[in-house]
């Protein structure tokens, strides 16, 4: 960074570093430990709506590096209400490691194929004995994570309480986004 982007207040963004998905089974320990949170098997990698040949072309090298488990559902390929595309794999919720290289590979796949910039976020589903749900939310442009924890029912809010007390549960696991601002929401997302 030079004096000019000193100046004018410009920063680099940050390169994503996909290695740090792999310190989420570890995390995962430690969250049902203190906070009685089991992964549910579900995992998803989210990005803006690619459309055409060269996308189709990797959603089929996706399909056919995750799909070769046989006698495991195949990754799903989906859309959510707010136009953005979902790549979910499901395992079993004792196969977090497993689920984690899944959702690696789908990003190094979408980025090896040149369509890092429309990658947005990666998550991997919880619940406890409460039903209630969590997800941790990696955050591709950033490299960090931060907890999403929707409250039951039709009405699209949050358990704040609760996100707060997952994030100093995992403050030593894993990199935990600072900025709240950018905790976003991801109502109704695949694999939540």
């Amino acid at each position: 960074m030079g004096l000019l982007d000193v100046l004018l207040g410009r920063s680099r963004a940050v390169r994503p570093d996909l290695d740090r998905l792999f310190a989420l089974p570890s995390a995962a320990v430690s969250l049902e430990a203190a906070a009685g949170f089991r992964p549910t098997g579900q995992g998803a990698v989210c990005f803006a709506t690619v459309e055409g040949a060269a996308f189709e072309q990797t959603h089929r090298e996706v399909r056919a590096l995750l799909d070769a488990d046989a006698g495991r559902t195949p990754v799903e390929l989906s859309r959510d209400s707010y136009g953005y595309s979902w790549l979910v794999s499901h395992r079993s919720p004792d196969e977090l490691p497993l689920l984690v290289n899944d959702v690696h590979a789908v990003n190094s796949v979408m980025e090896a194929n040149g369509f890092g910039p429309q990658l947005l976020c990666s998550l991997a589903g919880f619940r406890d004995d409460e039903d209630r749900r969590l997800a941790l939310v990696y955050l591709y442009k950033r490299g960090t994570f931060y907890p999403f924890a929707p409250l039951p029912g039709d009405r699209e809010q949050r358990d704040n309480a609760l996100e707060l007390r997952i994030r100093a549960v995992l403050a030593g696991e894993l990199p935990v986004e600072g900025d709240l601002g950018r905790w976003f929401p991801v109502w109704g997302a695949p694999g939540l």
